[in-house]
């Protein structure tokens, strides 16, 4: 979709990358004359389905990549013609379009062929066959409107053109030896030429010059169902134009037609266009509807994805071909990462507890209030991330903005809370892939490769019959990803501590990191329930000192 931006949290999204990019894109509507549209990047979990529901929210569409794609393009919008249409007005369309390629369609505007100049010029290679009209199925509207013409008599029903062509430029004797039935003749005013042609059975006479013809000729005509037409032209002009009155169908490409769909993305297209070399291709729609054509210039000025970033500033953590979009602005509270930029951005990373807590004041300093779904969307997300204050990542901001969004959406918060802990931190009918993969984060760390998942329950215990596949999983995970230490943070809520398990090559970094023994691959450390703020900046802080 042109002109919109797309806003997105991390992959594996959580209550705040979902609630975030929902109330950024509302004040991102409401503040300019912009499609601000919220997306995801993964699938909510239990927690955020609960609180989307609950204030009757849509949940963002998915999107699996921002590559640049054919519809994001300015490509040509040329409108394609039919295939009964004469080459003279498919000749006329390309000229005053400038093309040199046009899509011919169906009765539903779907391709069923191309024509080219090179189709159209082709013709007047044969002009030495006179049966072309015949062949092409030319009807007379097609002739009529070729050679300017006027009926000065056609029967009822429209007979099928099926001899050839013929210029009675001789004596009548001579033209009723090559006149045969159903021919196609060519004459001027001489009007023992125009029965002889009438009477050899001819299918259609063409007058030169705008000459008039007697009530004798018509009157023959009608008896012999001979269609008789007159033209402006001479003789001469009128055999040549009458090729142009062939339908492109004739003519064009029907065989193996290169074409793109709108959706098909600009980096597939291009080795396909260099292979074949065509000055212009098709572009169908979802439904195969024509919607215009795409040549290599417009590649060269490709119009990318326009994003904004919400709650993550690392690439692996991002959207899937970020470095072929534009990136306008990122909001975040965690560390400052490796997302690149090629023009200054508006880039606003708060130590809060909550992206969600940037946002809601972002609304209030430009002095917009916030609709009660989002300012409810921005407090779950609040107390999804500070698990209510008991995470060490929590401020006093987080704590005034709550207050007043509260107000707004009209929330008891710790009733709400416990309603929505409980119906976020339930492992009843999850998978270990599920539970492991819900929230998980990969960083980089001074050449470590390290991925931390973290899962919020209020029933750790409940846990420990999937240890052992969760454990084999996260080993299958180390494999397959090349992670020097992956764990797993299954935080206690009641208890403000997390039970970790943790695999991989460089596991001794927790033993190092936080003085335990992770010989068991499971430690319970009190006390710690922030990834962002007390796990990912010791490790660092232990590599950074070996």
């Amino acid at each position: 979709m042109k002109d919109t931006i797309y806003i997105f949290g991390h992959k594996n999204p959580d209550t705040d990358s979902i609630c975030a990019s929902i109330a950024y894109a509302e004040f991102k509507n409401k503040t300019g004359n912009q499609n601000a549209l919220p997306v995801r990047l993964g699938d909510i979990n239990r927690e955020t389905q609960f609180i989307l529901d609950y204030f009757k929210a849509e949940t963002p569409e998915y999107i699996e990549t921002v590559k640049t794609q054919i519809s994001d393009l300015d490509i040509d919008i040329l409108a394609p013609i039919s295939p009964e249409i004469s080459l003279k007005t498919a000749w006329s369309i390309m000229k005053k379009s400038n093309a040199r390629t046009i899509p011919v369609v169906d009765e539903n505007n779907k391709l069923i062929g191309i024509v080219s100049l090179s189709n159209l010029t082709s013709t007047y290679m044969d002009i030495w066959d006179n049966n072309i009209v015949a062949k092409s199925h030319t009807s007379i509207e097609n002739i009529l409107d070729t050679l300017s013409g006027n009926y000065l008599y056609i029967p009822d029903f429209r007979p099928k053109f099926t001899g050839k062509i013929v210029t009675a430029a001789m004596h009548p004797k001579s033209a009723e030896e090559i006149i045969d039935k159903g021919d196609i003749v060519i004459c001027g005013d001489r009007e023992d030429a125009q029965k002889t042609i009438v009477r050899c059975g001819a299918s259609l006479m063409i007058v030169t010059g705008s000459h008039c013809v007697s009530d004798e000729i018509i009157e023959l005509a009608k008896k012999d169902n001979c269609i008789i037409i007159s033209t402006p032209y001479d003789t001469f002009t009128a055999s040549r134009l009458i090729l142009q009155s062939i339908p492109v169908d004739y003519v064009m490409t029907k065989n193996n037609i290169i074409f793109f769909k709108e959706d098909d993305y600009v980096e597939e297209i291009k080795d396909i266009m260099l292979k074949t070399r065509y000055r212009s291709y098709p572009v169908v729609d979802q439904d195969s509807r024509v919607i215009g054509s795409i040549s290599r210039y417009h590649l060269i000025s490709k119009n990318r994805k326009k994003l904004i970033l919400v709650d993550h500033n690392e690439k692996p953590q991002s959207v899937l071909g970020i470095e072929d979009a534009e990136v306008l602005e990122i909001i975040d509270h965690h560390r400052v990462a490796s997302i690149e930029t090629g023009l200054p951005i508006f880039f606003r990373n708060e130590p809060v507890g909550s992206t969600s807590t940037i946002i809601a004041n972002i609304f209030f300093e430009n002095g917009i209030r916030p609709s009660k779904k989002s300012a409810g969307l921005m407090l779950a997300a609040i107390i999804s991330d500070t698990l209510l204050f008991k995470s060490p990542t929590s401020t006093t901001i987080d704590k005034i903005t709550l207050e007043r969004l509260a107000e707004i959406a009209n929330i008891d918060v710790q009733d709400f809370a416990n309603n929505m802990f409980k119906a976020g931190t339930s492992l009843k009918g999850k998978t270990v892939d599920e539970i492991f993969h819900q929230d998980l984060k990969v960083y980089n760390v001074l050449g470590y490769r390290i991925g931390v998942s973290q899962i919020g329950t209020m029933d750790i215990e409940g846990f420990s019959p999937m240890k052992e596949d969760m454990l084999k999983l996260m080993e299958l995970e180390v494999k397959h990803s090349s992670f020097n230490l992956l764990m797993l943070m299954l935080t206690d809520i009641i208890n403000d501590g997390s039970a970790i398990l943790t695999v991989g090559p460089d596991k001794d970094l927790i033993s190092k990191t936080f003085n335990v023994d992770v010989n068991s691959s499971s430690i319970y450390l009190p006390g710690i329930l922030s990834r962002k703020k007390q796990v990912i900046p010791q490790i660092t802080n232990t590599i950074n000192n070996m």
